[in-house]
């Protein structure tokens, strides 16, 4: 039976072995990126509480926390033209291209944070510098998404794209751990003056050198090859003279495997070809976003604002809640690649829009850890039924040649417009004495997005990302 058994499984031969391998290490290096790029980009919010002060002129704590807030959402507004030009650039030039580009910019804009003076030493210029520098996080991060979203769907084998594409929201919720983790450590090490005379500037430091480790590895990776074979395809098609048919239309590109010429690559005009994709892209992802940065950024704030948490205790619940959630995610993925992707979206909609209000509303009248712990770390469970799908339900809906650009832009604006903006409207209803209102604006927005997955066909079946593949075999 032994026996029976090898030959029945022979064991893969050393040019796959070699293959997988490979395929393991550019998974690893573009997620390597991926959490820095959002240590980087978390480090902001978790140290809010610390620098809001250093920024922005004295003034109560809610208003101090508003103007950073309002900062945070500034560089929301950077990851659509993020989304935009190095989603056009990944398109046109490579996906290694533009994940070492946007890995550049997160490491300038980290260290411009790290070495700002304070608002007491060179007045309004220390938070204009800040907004400077949340301006190109913000295109940095808006790149870094639809990119490695990108690359990870296309390097992953059929069948378990969405194992392997969760961990884009493994890495994305491992930099938030470790902002947390290194606010942990300092408030261990440095006293409560320290962290906020210049304790808080570490976190930056880390980041940008982090950056530029990163910015060493990724150097190294493998273009991916749905990439490559557009590329090569499109200049075969070029040499044969086909170049002024496949641009009588985008759409006419994309009927020959989505390749487009090189010119159409990454353009506007090809994405606005697919704008049902596009639509379902911002619908899938209002409600999603929103509840994920209610539960995750904003809700740190809310337990030492509202709950009257301190600031340690509040860390530690977030650490230990992102924990939990951060194991979830390859989990909720490999089930989806079983059971596919939209009903686990639609579960999300229903359980999402039934938990905000009653968990935000008891979290707000307790101050008890392990009770905020299992009110945290129950939504974040639901929500893992969205994050741990989001990059390969987009990717699955275009097509190679503009894959990038239509799981960036549409993405980007709207985390801008709902995601950005969470703890600036949560914020500010609060300060007009009507904060439960945020709950009902929250539950609203992911009954919306239900709404979309109600109606959106199963992106894994018929996929363009292994239509590119047939087409090549």
């Amino acid at each position: 039976m032994t026996t029976e058994a090898k030959q029945a499984l022979p064991e893969p031969p050393p040019e796959q072995r070699r293959r997988e391998r490979r395929v393991i290490s550019n998974i690893i290096r573009g997620s390597a990126g991926n959490l820095i790029e959002w240590y980087d980009w978390y480090a902001y919010t978790a140290f809010t509480v610390y620098f809001a002060h250093a920024f922005f002129p004295s003034g109560d704590q809610t208003a101090q926390l508003l103007n950073t807030a309002a900062v945070f959402a500034v560089g929301f507004l950077m990851r659509p033209i993020g989304g935009w030009l190095i989603g056009r650039y990944a398109d046109r030039h490579g996906r290694r291209a533009a994940l070492t580009l946007s890995v550049s910019l997160m490491a300038g804009g980290s260290l411009v944070i790290a070495i700002t003076p304070s608002y007491g030493t060179i007045g309004v210029a220390a938070p204009l510098l800040l907004i400077a520098a949340r301006l190109l996080q913000g295109l940095s991060v808006g790149g870094e998404y639809s990119t490695s979203a990108t690359y990870m769907s296309e390097v992953a084998a059929p069948g378990r794209r969405g194992f392997y594409s969760s961990f884009q929201y493994v890495t994305l919720i491992a930099g938030q751990l470790s902002a947390l983790a290194l606010q942990i450590v300092l408030q261990n090490v440095l006293s409560e003056n320290q962290m906020n005379s210049w304790g808080w500037r570490i976190a930056f430091v880390v980041g940008a050198l982090g950056a530029v480790v990163v910015l060493w590895l990724r150097r190294g990776m493998d273009e991916s090859e749905s990439f490559v074979r557009v590329r090569e395809a499109a200049e075969e098609a070029a040499r044969d003279g086909a170049r002024d048919g496949l641009r009588d239309g985008a759409r006419d590109g994309a009927k020959d495997g989505g390749r487009g010429s090189a010119q159409e690559r990454g353009s506007l005009r090809m994405l606005l070809s697919y704008p049902k994709e596009c639509l379902t892209v911002v619908g899938l992802t209002m409600g999603g976003t929103l509840f994920f940065y209610t539960y995750t950024t904003y809700l740190q704030k809310f337990m030492i604002n509202t709950s009257g948490i301190d600031k340690p205790t509040a860390a530690w619940i977030n650490f230990a809640a992102l924990s939990v959630f951060i194991l979830l995610q390859p989990l909720a993925g490999a089930l989806s690649d079983r059971v596919g992707r939209r009903p686990m979206l639609i579960a999300f909609g229903v359980l999402g829009a039934a938990v905000v209000v009653p968990s935000l509303t008891l979290l707000s009248r307790t101050s008890n850890p392990l009770y905020a712990f299992a009110l945290m770390t129950l939504p974040l469970a639901i929500s893992s039924l969205y994050t741990s799908i989001s990059a390969v339900v987009k990717a699955e809906l275009f097509p190679t040649a503009i894959r990038a650009l239509g799981v960036g832009l549409p993405y980007a604006l709207t985390v801008a417009v709902f995601g950005g903006t969470a703890e600036y409207v949560a914020l500010w209803f609060k300060d007009a004495g009507h904060e439960s209102w945020y709950f009902w604006y929250v539950t609203g927005c992911v009954l919306i997005s239900l709404c979309v997955y109600v109606r959106m066909r199963e992106t894994s079946d018929n996929s363009p990302l292994e239509e590119s593949r047939q087409s090549a075999d």
